[in-house]
């Protein structure tokens, strides 16, 4: 039965995939909503959550919409069981620690290795979206201290 997080993440990266052509007008529905705006210490600025499937006993795997206002991010944080990124929305960036940062857009997909630390977020021009996937079996994330400015401008 643990596949089924594998599969349930299949169906989605499918979905997704389907409905990433360009978009003719502003006005056309998002595929999925903002959600709810995070209320917590482990970003600076402004981000929502759509929590797109949670774990659960079948399956330790989650997946999450985040969105980011133009330079939201997050703090320095790493996953014990790694993370994916599939970047879904803007213009943003992503960056383990020590390394250069990236600049990530639309269709564009990362793989955290397991207890990198890193960030991601928003351009300071652009809203960003992705879908994080990861799974807690493992233990929940590690956050760390706040990205800089000087190093968010890097």
């Amino acid at each position: 039965m643990k596949n089924t997080g594998y599969f349930t993440i299949a169906m989605l990266l499918l979905l997704l995939s389907a409905c990433m052509t360009p978009k003719e007008s502003k006005k056309e529905a998002e595929l999925f909503e903002k959600g709810t705006q995070i209320e917590n210490s482990n970003f600076t600025g402004t981000a929502w959550l759509n929590m797109l499937t949670a774990p659960d006993s079948l399956n330790t795997m989650y997946a999450g919409l985040v969105t980011f206002e133009p330079a939201a991010r997050t703090n320095w944080h790493s996953h014990p069981a790694g993370q994916i990124l599939i970047v879904t929305q803007g213009e943003g960036y992503y960056q383990e620690e020590g390394k250069p940062k990236r600049i990530l857009s639309i269709g564009e997909t990362i793989k955290c290795l397991p207890n990198i630390k890193h960030w991601h977020g928003a351009a300071a021009n652009s809203e960003f979206a992705h879908i994080a996937i990861s799974d807690r079996q493992k233990g929940a994330a590690e956050w760390f201290q706040p990205v800089t400015d000087d190093e968010y401008l890097k």
